[in-house]
C-alpha cells in the first residue's frame, strides 16, 4: 500500500444473507453513499474517492462484494437478484429511514442498476461508472466490435480454467489485467494493485469472481431471462448519471446511447477523456467530482411507509 493513500475506517457488517467487509469515510449520520466495485477489484478501488465524499459531509461506504476480499464467500448466490439483495440489506442496515445514493463501477454498476430498478424506494440517485445498462448491453453485445471486446465473458463460461488462470502464481496475472484496461498515462503504482492479486490468489475467491459471469449467462438462458431484460425490465425512476471513461477498451462508447427507454427521467451522460476502464483507480478526483455534482442536486427524503 502506498504510504500517501488515505487511512480509512474498516467495517464488518453482519447481514441476514452474509457478513460484509467495507471501508468507510465521513460522518455516520451523513447521507449514505454506497460505492460498489467491479471485477477484478475490491472496496480498495474507492480508497481515494471515499475521503473526498466524506469531507463533503456524506457517509461514504464501499463494501467488498459477495465473494470478494473480507466479505463472505458462499458457494452460491452470484445471480443478480441475490447480489442486489445483499446491497439492499446493507443499505437498510446503515440507513434505514432514508433512500441512499448508489454508485457502481463495472460489475458494481450492473448490481446498482438492478437495485435501482427492483428496489426503487431506497435509491435517491444512481451514478454508474463504465457499465452499460443491462438491457442496452444485451442488445448490443452481439455486434462484431463489442463481441470482440467481450471475449473474456465467454472465456469465463469454461469450467475451472478461468479461476485457475487468475489464481496462478499468487494472482500474478491480475495487476496486468487491470493495467491493460487503464489509459496509457495511468500513474497507479504496483503497490496499489497488489491487494487485487492477493485476493484472487485464493482459488475460491477467483471462482467467486468468475461465477458472476457464469451465473449471468445461465440466467439469460432461462425461459424468461432474456425477455425480462429486453421487454419487462422496470424503468429506473432515480435520477441517473452515467460517467464514461472514453479509453475503455472493453466497452464501446455506443453503449452510452439510447438510454431513455430505461429511465423515467432524462439520463445524464458525462465523458472522461483520457481515462481508461478503471476510472475510480485512475482518476479518483474526476470521478469524485462527478458523484458530488450529481448527488448534491438530489438530497434524499424520508422513505414513505405504507
Amino acid at each position: 500500500m502506498d504510504t500517501d493513500t488515505p487511512a480509512l475506517a474498516s467495517l464488518s457488517i453482519p447481514l441476514a444473507s452474509l457478513r460484509m467487509q467495507a471501508l468507510e469515510a465521513g460522518p455516520a449520520d451523513g447521507p449514505l453513499i454506497l460505492l460498489l466495485h467491479g471485477f477484478p477489484e475490491l472496496s480498495e478501488s474507492w480508497r481515494d474517492v471515499l475521503p473526498v465524499l466524506g469531507a463533503a459531509g456524506y457517509h461514504a461506504v464501499a463494501p467488498d462484494l459477495r465473494g470478494y476480499g473480507g466479505t463472505d464467500r458462499p458457494r452460491k448466490g452470484y445471480d443478480l437478484d441475490t447480489l442486489a439483495e445483499d446491497i439492499y440489506q446493507l443499505a437498510r442496515h446503515l440507513q434505514p429511514d432514508r433512500p441512499i445514493h448508489l454508485v457502481g463501477h463495472d460489475w458494481g454498476g450492473g448490481i446498482a442498476y438492478h437495485v435501482a430498478a427492483t428496489r426503487p424506494d431506497i435509491v435517491a440517485t444512481l451514478t454508474v461508472v463504465n457499465c452499460p445498462h443491462p438491457s442496452v448491453l444485451l442488445r448490443r453485445i452481439w455486434r462484431p466490435a463489442q463481441l470482440r471486446r467481450s471475449w473474456y465473458m465467454f472465456f469465463f463460461q469454461l469450467p475451472w480454467l478461468p479461476e485457475r488462470a487468475l489464481s496462478a502464481n499468487n494472482g500474478a496475472r491480475v495487476p496486468g489485467l487491470i493495467r491493460r484496461g487503464m489509459s496509457r498515462n495511468s500513474q497507479v503504482s504496483d503497490a496499489r494493485l497488489a491487494p487485487y492479486a492477493q485476493n484472487l490468489s485464493h482459488p475460491d475467491a477467483a471462482r467467486a469472481a468468475v461465477d458472476y459471469y457464469r451465473q449471468s449467462f445461465r440466467d439469460l438462458l432461462t425461459p424468461n431471462g432474456a425477455r425480462r431484460l429486453l421487454q419487462g425490465y422496470p424503468r429506473i425512476r432515480a435520477p441517473f448519471r452515467l460517467v464514461w471513461a472514453e479509453e475503455d477498451r472493453a466497452l464501446g462508447r455506443e453503449l452510452t446511447h439510447d438510454l431513455e427507454p430505461w429511465f423515467e427521467l432524462p439520463p445524464q451522460v458525462r465523458f472522461l477523456p483520457g481515462v481508461g476502464h478503471f476510472a475510480p483507480l485512475e482518476a479518483p478526483a474526476l470521478v469524485s467530482a462527478q458523484i458530488l455534482e450529481h448527488v448534491g442536486t438530489h438530497p434524499p427524503q424520508p422513505i414513505r411507509r405504507a
